[in-house]
């Protein structure tokens, strides 16, 4: 068995928040990004992190957001951590990370080997990298639509601290995925719904226990 921390991102419902519980994920990832299925607002935040109490991280989601609400959604969901999925820049996350006080973790959109490399800008700012799939360029979402990349272009990131895979993870390929790329942590989110921002509890269950039993 291998201990890897679970991210499930995307929950917006009180089930989904049960069944994330339940599965012993490490992590819920509250998406604050209106264009997104699985959007949150301020009042559905805290909603879930009151049910939540201390038994689950919180991670937050932006895309691109101004402080004014990263601050609303900091309050309401009681976040744990800062995720950033835009085009946010080294100086950006540093900033975001001075203001809030709390980790900040950078999403890198991968399809190529130099897209990995520029993780390498926000080294010693960003306290996690999650390497996630490159959406296309007229996509509505920077992520959670279930597209994947080439594991092994992270091959120089392994046995490393403070980074994360994302991008198409699934009950069916997360041992493989953590077989070859040795992820400390796991991020999943289309792959365990049953549609688009609809979580399947046995889906997140199955997702789990396939992680920490590979």
């Amino acid at each position: 068995m291998t201990s890897v921390a679970i991210k499930i991102c995307g929950i917006s419902t009180p089930d989904a928040l049960d069944a994330a519980i339940a599965a012993r994920a490490d992590f819920i990832g509250l998406v604050f990004f209106p264009p997104s299925p699985r959007n949150v607002d301020g009042h559905a935040a805290a909603a879930l992190a009151a049910r939540a109490g201390s038994s689950i991280g919180r991670v937050g989601l932006f895309v691109d957001a101004d402080d004014g609400l990263i601050a609303e959604s900091v309050k309401a969901g009681r976040l744990d951590v800062i995720q950033l999925h835009g085009e946010e820049t080294p100086e950006r996350v540093a900033q975001v990370k001075d203001r809030f006080g709390l980790p900040v973790w950078k999403a890198i959109p991968v399809a190529t080997g130099r897209d990995v490399e520029k993780a390498q800008a926000y080294k010693g700012i960003a306290d996690l990298f999650l390497f996630d799939a490159r959406t296309p360029k007229d996509a509505a979402l920077p992520g959670g639509m279930g597209l994947s990349f080439d594991w092994s272009l992270l091959a120089s990131w392994r046995g490393r601290p403070g980074w994360g895979l994302a991008g198409g993870l699934s009950p069916a390929n997360v041992a493989d995925a953590l077989e070859r790329t040795g992820a400390p942590l796991l991020d999943t989110s289309s792959g365990v719904e049953s549609a688009p921002g609809q979580k399947d509890p046995e889906l997140i269950r199955a997702f789990c226990d396939a992680a920490r039993n590979a």
